[in-house]
């Protein structure tokens, strides 16, 4: 998937892109830090990468396994986990060479797959989330519909329509960014090739970049939040007119985990690229990228397992046949 998008992206710009910079190499300077705190970063980090994997992997095989996960909201988190997979496996890998190296090299072509690759995966997780709370304002606004309203064929089309949007809203800007001209020492101060980093070191005049990134980018992240938060508000409407405790207290738990998700996930991406602190520093910039790129992969299937009684009972029976 990575050589195939890159091939794509190379192929689009190659006719306008300047030899100068095709086949160049940034250096991505990483963490400034000792070699034991790096040391230490690459242990935290590379345990982190495989519990991501591991954990996004048994939520992918428990929902294609179990018959009592073969539901939209089981499927919508699945497909979370498989964009979890697919982002920090985009990112850790390159992080941990960095780390091991006190930076590390990466072609043109690679750092504008892998910035391709990032926003397509955070554009995604954006639709999807708002598709899996317009899912749970069905569930329990509308419960005696939910079967009608949310079919498989309904949530197959979500899904495609969260991937296609991914794909497509993201793919201007990048293209827009591999045509940019960088005329050395092409350092980026960050860890992995960042929209923002690689815009800071173009010498050619970005400001069309920028103009594309506000006119895509503003309306795919306040609509999406719109609609969530709109979706929330009947819910917690909803939720308060259940008579007994019981039943809100089920009501609520059906989406505590969702919105928990929801905003770790709007938390970061405004923090880091809507609204921007002007005492912002590079180095707690990467911090909050770290919580994006790395721990929020980690965090979301423990989020899932932890609160969801169905999921732990999958997880027992496979124990017991195994």
């Amino acid at each position: 998937m990575t050589s195939l998008l890159a091939f794509l992206l190379v192929f689009l710009v190659s006719h306008k892109a300047r030899n100068v910079t095709i086949g160049r190499h940034f250096f991505l300077l990483g963490f400034h830090a000792s070699k034991y705190i790096r040391v230490l970063q690459f242990s935290l980090f590379l345990s982190v990468f495989c519990g991501t994997i591991c954990g996004n992997l048994l939520i992918i095989i428990l929902v294609f396994t179990s018959k009592n996960l073969q539901t939209p909201m089981y499927i919508f988190i699945s497909q979370l986990s498989i964009g979890d997979i697919l982002l920090t496996t985009n990112i850790v890998p390159k992080l941990l060479q960095i780390l091991l190296y006190n930076g590390g090299t990466i072609t043109f072509t690679n750092c504008i797959t892998q910035l391709y690759i990032f926003c397509v995966l955070e554009a995604f997780e954006c639709l999807l989330l708002t598709v899996m709370s317009y899912d749970r304002y069905v569930a329990i606004c509308n419960p005696l519909r939910y079967a009608t309203i949310m079919t498989k064929t309904c949530c197959v089309r979500l899904v495609i329509i969260s991937w296609a949007f991914g794909f497509s809203i993201t793919l201007v800007a990048s293209i827009r960014t591999a045509m940019l001209t960088f005329c050395g020492p092409n350092i980026i101060d960050h860890y992995f090739c960042d929209m923002n980093a690689l815009l800071d070191i173009a010498c050619s005049d970005t400001s069309i970049v920028h103009l594309e990134i506000t006119l895509l980018g503003t309306p795919s992240v306040i609509i999406p939040i719109i609609i969530i938060i709109v979706s929330y508000a009947k819910i917690i409407a909803a939720i308060f007119r259940i008579p007994s405790n019981t039943g809100r207290q089920k009501a609520f738990s059906t989406c505590s985990s969702h919105l928990t998700v929801v905003s770790i996930f709007y938390w970061t991406l405004f923090s880091i690229y809507v609204f921007p602190t002007q005492e912002q520093t590079m180095n707690i910039n990467k911090l909050q990228s770290l919580l994006f790129t790395v721990f929020t992969p980690f965090i979301n299937p423990i989020i899932y397992s932890l609160r969801n009684n169905n999921i732990r009972e999958a997880v027992k029976k496979i124990l017991k046949l195994s």
